[in-house]
């Protein structure tokens, strides 16, 4: 007697044992429930090395696949993000590859990336942008992409991150986005005070007493400067990009800050005292507030 669809090695039948696995894992943040849905099929797709069609998913795996997919599946349910099992991400619709020690880009980050985006198509002439803790660098490097007329700059303490940024630039062929490892602004050129029209910041905003809690796919698989700032409300880098945003912004330039929700009101505050104006929040599709704006006056009257 054939075996059933759900004791079978198809496709179909091993996402849906996947999906159940990766769900039921205390390892991972499940902020979304859809998410263990998207990360069984995520693997799959990588296994299979195409797109998941219904031919495919009633296809059934061979035994090497077989093997890898269900060791990549067990890798997910003890933690590991995708991303790194996998080797690359999809970020604005460029696949950008990823190495163990280098802060995993988030999809959040698309709507940070977004409003840079948006900000440097209103500017004329020269256009300039940086983005600061960049890790391995989505955010300069989606902007550069969209934006190939503007200057992008992607700046991170971490030297293995910027090697990777650059890796990436170089295999997508994008030539107008150039990364420097510096703490914060400090190594920017000089040339490019008062000219920069977007900083953009996904910043390590994790408090310092907090970071025992988070789950185990962001506490054990990513790099812990990548987290935390050591600050007691995760501010300590919003404050100091605030700070020294005057000096590089030029007027009406805007500063753009991806930070959880639940610092949307205290990051704002940071802002308007370090001297930006028309500050605001915006929230992404999920109705989720992401980015907090801030822009230079104007005038410095």
């Amino acid at each position: 007697m054939p075996a059933s669809p759900r004791d079978s090695d198809t496709v179909a039948a091993l996402l849906e044992d996947a999906t159940e696995g990766i769900s039921e894992s205390r390892s991972i943040d499940h902020w979304l429930p859809s998410m263990a849905r998207y990360d069984a099929e995520e693997l799959m797709a990588a296994v299979l090395g195409t797109t998941l069609t219904a031919r495919a998913r009633r296809a059934a795996l061979t035994p090497a696949q077989l093997r890898r997919y269900r060791t990549m599946v067990a890798r997910r349910m003890a933690g590991q993000p995708v991303a790194q099992i996998v080797g690359s991400i999809r970020f604005r619709g460029l696949e950008l590859r990823l190495r163990r020690g280098v802060f995993g880009p988030r999809s959040s980050s698309e709507f940070l990336a977004a409003e840079a985006i948006a900000v440097l198509r209103r500017r004329r002439g020269d256009r300039l942008a940086v983005d600061v803790a960049t890790g391995s660098g989505p955010v300069a490097l989606a902007v550069a992409h969209e934006v190939p007329g503007a200057e992008v700059w992607g700046v991170d303490i971490s030297a293995p991150a910027i090697r990777l940024g650059r890796d990436n630039a170089r295999r997508l062929r994008i030539s107008n986005a150039h990364f420097r490892v510096s703490d914060m602004v400090d190594a920017l050129p000089s040339r490019m005070r008062g000219a920069v029209d977007v900083f953009t910041i996904h910043p390590p905003y994790v408090a310092r007493r907090e970071i025992r809690t988070l789950p185990r796919e962001i506490r054990d698989f990513e790099p812990l400067h990548s987290l935390t700032d050591g600050s007691d409300d995760g501010l300590g880098l919003v404050r100091r990009l605030a700070a020294e945003s005057g000096e590089w912004l030029r007027p009406g330039g805007v500063l753009l800050v991806e930070v959880g929700t639940y610092l949307s009101r205290s990051a704002q505050a940071v802002l308007r005292r370090a001297g930006l104006v028309d500050v605001a929040w915006k929230k992404d599709s999920l109705g989720v507030t992401r980015v907090v704006s801030g822009r230079q006056p104007r005038s410095r009257a």
